[in-house]
């Protein structure tokens, strides 16, 4: 017997990468500056998108267990991977700016690879650029959790949700 194990695994990265956002969003620096922020982004972050790609793998069974609108589900699975690979995008931005910090003397076969690490880093922890993903990342995560929440609870659990499904054309 196979079980829809889908709801145990989406709540923890959607509240990590939902902090997440709201931390890289808001001036938390400027009104606490002595907190290790970057740690704690970092962190949340990297849990998030683990558990993420759990998600979207879990969903995959689930997709298959229960047989909801099939337009409700496309939209919540490509809003899935689309808030997935954005946070993953950043998190590799992250990965990048540590290995790099450590200062590797690379062999000149290796300078490709610093170079590209060098390149991920600027282009992904770009304070404006990231700011901007965590953003496109927290609407498309937030879409995610209104449309699971849609197929869960029904249109009427959410007072947005008809409006949502109305703008993206979903029909039920």
């Amino acid at each position: 017997m196979t079980y829809n194990i889908h709801p145990l695994f989406v709540h923890f990265p959607i509240a990590l990468l939902f902090l997440y956002s709201i931390i890289k969003i808001l001036p938390f620096k400027k009104w606490f500056p002595k907190v290790a922020w970057r740690d704690i982004e970092r962190v949340l972050l990297l849990i998030g998108v683990l558990g993420a790609f759990a998600a979207l793998a879990t969903g995959d069974t689930a997709e298959h267990l229960i047989h909801p609108n099939r337009q409700l589900v496309n939209a919540h699975s490509n809003f899935g991977e689309i808030a997935t690979w954005i946070y993953g995008g950043l998190l590799v931005g992250e990965i990048a700016a540590v290995i790099n910090a450590q200062k590797y003397t690379y062999r000149k076969s290796w300078k490709f690879i610093s170079s590209i690490l060098t390149f991920l880093e600027n282009v992904f922890c770009n304070r404006i650029f990231s700011g901007i993903l965590a953003f496109a990342g927290f609407i498309a995560i937030s879409i995610t959790g209104l449309l699971g929440g849609a197929i869960a609870y029904g249109t009427t659990a959410d007072p947005f949700a008809g409006t949502i499904l109305k703008i993206l054309g979903i029909n039920l």
